[in-house]
C-alpha cells in the first residue's frame, strides 16, 4: 500500500482514557499475552520486565506515568516495543502497555494540528494534537528515556 510524503505514517493506542499517536518507525513490534516480570523498588507506572527476542524489555503504563489514568495490567493486555531514540546499549528498547491494539493510521501532514487548550501538559508528553475530530498525546519519548533509565538504576541501587 502507497502512501504520499503528505502523510505521517504513525500507530495509535489507547493509554487510560488518552490516545497516543508514535511515529510508526519507532514501533517494533506489538505483543500480546508476554509474562511480566516484576521489578522491585520500581514506581507504580513500571510495571516490569518482559522478554522480547532475547532482550529484557521495560514494559511501562504511559496512563501513570502521565497521571492520567490508571492503567494495570490484565490477561488481555497488549505491550508494544518501542526502539530508544536515546540508541542507549543498556535500553536499546522499551515497551508501554495498552488494553487493545493498535491502529496504524495515515496523517496528512496538514492534518495534525495542536490542541493548546491545556497550559501545562503532563511529563512525557510533547503536545496533545487533533486529528480531525480525535484528540491524541504526542509522548515525549527522550524524556521517557530518562524517566525509566532513571527509575531503573534506582531499583537496582535498592536491590
Amino acid at each position: 500500500m502507497a502512501h504520499s510524503n503528505d502523510e505521517i505514517r504513525g500507530v495509535l493506542l489507547q493509554a487510560g482514557e488518552e490516545r497516543v499517536l508514535l511515529a510508526n518507525a519507532t514501533v517494533a513490534e506489538v505483543l500480546a499475552r508476554v509474562p511480566v516480570e516484576p521489578i522491585a523498588d520500581a514506581p507504580a507506572w513500571l510495571a516490569g520486565n518482559i522478554r522480547w527476542h532475547g532482550w529484557e524489555v521495560p514494559l511501562l503504563s504511559f496512563a501513570q506515568l502521565t497521571g492520567l489514568g490508571d492503567e494495570s495490567l490484565a490477561a488481555n493486555s497488549k505491550m508494544v516495543v518501542l526502539k530508544s531514540l536515546s540508541g542507549s546499549e543498556s535500553l536499546p528498547y522499551f515497551a508501554l502497555l495498552t488494553q487493545s491494539f493498535p491502529r496504524l493510521i495515515s496523517v496528512p501532514r496538514d492534518g495534525l494540528l495542536a490542541d493548546a487548550t491545556e497550559e501545562q501538559l503532563p511529563a512525557g508528553v510533547t503536545m496533545r494534537v487533533l486529528l480531525g475530530d480525535e484528540a491524541a498525546l504526542l509522548p515525549d519519548l527522550e524524556a521517557i528515556e530518562a524517566m525509566l533509565s532513571e527509575a531503573l538504576a534506582a531499583a537496582a541501587a535498592a536491590a
